[in-house]
């Protein structure tokens, strides 16, 4: 049916937004369709790491290489390590347990149980007699010398010995017996022990005679 002039006229048009029409502009303007995206600007190289090599006075003639650490990061250059000297050897401790000659070797004997309950290990006990050797160094040497030193060297246990004897190497401990002996001889004697002893040196006498000795051999 015709329509008025007062009816507005409708147009079937596509579904979309609708555009409300403004002066000196179409009543629909097209968007832009949104293309692909564009490829991102590449990105410049990180600078290689150049080595100096040669530089002159200005400072140039650099090439491309592998770079090492640079002065900021260098670590400091280690301080010279000051030579030591050998250490001197200290001398033993000397120690004076008194008793008469006849009970000397009684007081040594005492004085490695004492040693050996304190910790001290077997291997580092010396015992040295200056008269009559100690029964167990006799009862060894009835089977040869070489069985006897065999033991001296293996050091896994107290060993007994004349203190004249020039095998006797040193160890830890010296325990020296003055069950006999001269005055003439003694105080040699005791200074080869006093070398013998590594830490301390026990002398078990008459303390009279011990501090002559030691006078005499010092």
């Amino acid at each position: 049916m015709p329509l008025t002039p007062e009816e507005p006229q409708i147009h079937e048009s596509v579904p979309g937004p609708r555009t409300a029409p403004t002066s000196g502009r179409s009543a629909s303007t097209p968007r832009p369709v949104p293309g692909p995206p564009r490829p991102a600007a590449p990105r410049p190289a990180p600078p290689r790491a150049v080595a100096a090599v040669g530089s002159g006075a200005a400072g140039t003639g650099r090439q491309i290489g592998t770079a090492g650490p640079t002065a900021a990061n260098q670590p400091a250059p280690a301080a010279p390590v000051p030579r030591q000297r050998p250490a001197t050897p200290e001398a033993a401790q000397i120690q004076l347990i008194p008793a008469p000659a006849e009970g000397a070797l009684d007081a040594a004997e005492e004085t490695v149980d004492l040693l050996l309950d304190t910790g001290r290990a077997p291997g580092e006990i010396l015992v040295l007699t200056t008269g009559e050797q100690h029964p167990w160094a006799v009862h060894e040497l009835s089977f040869g010398e070489a069985s006897y030193w065999a033991q001296h060297d293996a050091a896994d246990d107290v060993f007994y010995a004349d203190i004249s004897a020039p095998r006797a190497t040193g160890r830890p401990v010296v325990i020296v017996a003055l069950n006999g002996g001269s005055d003439d001889t003694l105080p040699r004697a005791l200074a080869t022990a006093l070398t013998r002893a590594g830490l301390l040196l026990i002398v078990c006498g008459d303390p009279a005679r011990i501090n002559s000795l030691l006078g005499a051999s010092a």
